[in-house]
């Protein structure tokens, strides 16, 4: 397998286009015989929503799942390519997993809150890689409840059980979470399908907040949100990339009529 050209890194900024975080090159994924993702090439870019969009059964979540290796996990997983983060393959037998999902984290779309304090959620994953005293505590539950805006909600119930909290609040308590332990990557697969239309909103300011600091995958089944806040789009259907760009670029004048007819139809006849 050769190695990609190393990645570049680039501090935020408002160019159109911005160096990839993430490298998939020629990237397959079988499930036994079921071959989900077929020869996938795309860079996620840094500093921007990477909106993925396509039809149930596309590869959507099993591509952003491959890229914190959430597939191993799956007895009959295999697969043939590369991942590259910031020029390291990612997929390669000497990588620490635990270790690559504290710089890549995961939001999914139910929120997975422990049956714990919201405190204790918070802490979850930070406490685990590093000894902290009782203010270092405070503090990050304070800091990342005030990034995800739930500060103000929940600063009087930080020790009631997180199971308490509203579907949105605990959505964006996992985002806390997953914040917690300072990531260069946030994976959201359709984070906001279970919510109702404010909480959708929440979380749509917050991934706009968010992007200022972290690169953003977000894999989402609704047109509209894709067209409000992606950057770079990604279309797939059938397990390949049918067309990448601007939003701009492939809602107004898209390369491929199947791209046309999914994002202004809804309709996919891909082969």
């Amino acid at each position: 397998m050769t190695h990609s050209t190393r990645l570049r890194i680039v501090q935020p900024g408002i160019l159109p286009e911005a160096a990839p975080a993430v490298n998939l090159e020629d990237f397959h994924v079988w499930f036994g015989e079921a071959h989900i993702l077929r020869g996938i090439d795309v860079g996620l870019q840094e500093y921007r929503i990477n909106c993925i969009v396509g039809p149930s059964g596309s590869g959507k979540s099993t591509l952003i799942r491959s890229i914190n290796r959430m597939n191993d996990e799956a007895a009959d997983y295999s697969f043939k390519g590369a991942i590259y983060v910031n020029g390291e393959n990612i997929l390669d037998k000497s990588v620490n997993v635990a270790r690559l999902r504290t710089v890549i984290g995961m939001v999914f779309q139910k929120p997975c809150v422990f049956p714990k304090s919201v405190s204790e959620n918070v802490l979850f994953g930070i406490q685990h890689l590093k000894k902290l005293s009782r203010q270092e505590k405070l503090q990050i539950v304070e800091d990342h409840l005030k990034s995800t805006y739930l500060w103000k909600e929940v600063s009087h119930r930080l020790h009631d059980n997180a199971v308490s909290l509203s579907i949105g609040q605990q959505q964006r308590l996992c985002i806390a979470r997953a914040l917690a332990v300072k990531p260069k990557v946030i994976l959201l697969d359709e984070p906001t399908s279970s919510l109702d239309p404010v909480s959708t909103r929440a979380i749509e300011d917050l991934m706009l907040e968010l992007k200022q600091k972290y690169t953003i995958v977000f894999v989402t089944h609704n047109i509209q949100q894709a067209q409000r806040v992606a950057d770079h789009l990604i279309f797939m259907c059938n397990g390949r990339i049918i067309e990448q760009g601007t939003k701009q670029k492939l809602f107004s004048t898209p390369e491929k009529d199947q791209t046309r007819k999914y994002l202004n139809e809804e309709y996919c006849d891909c082969e």
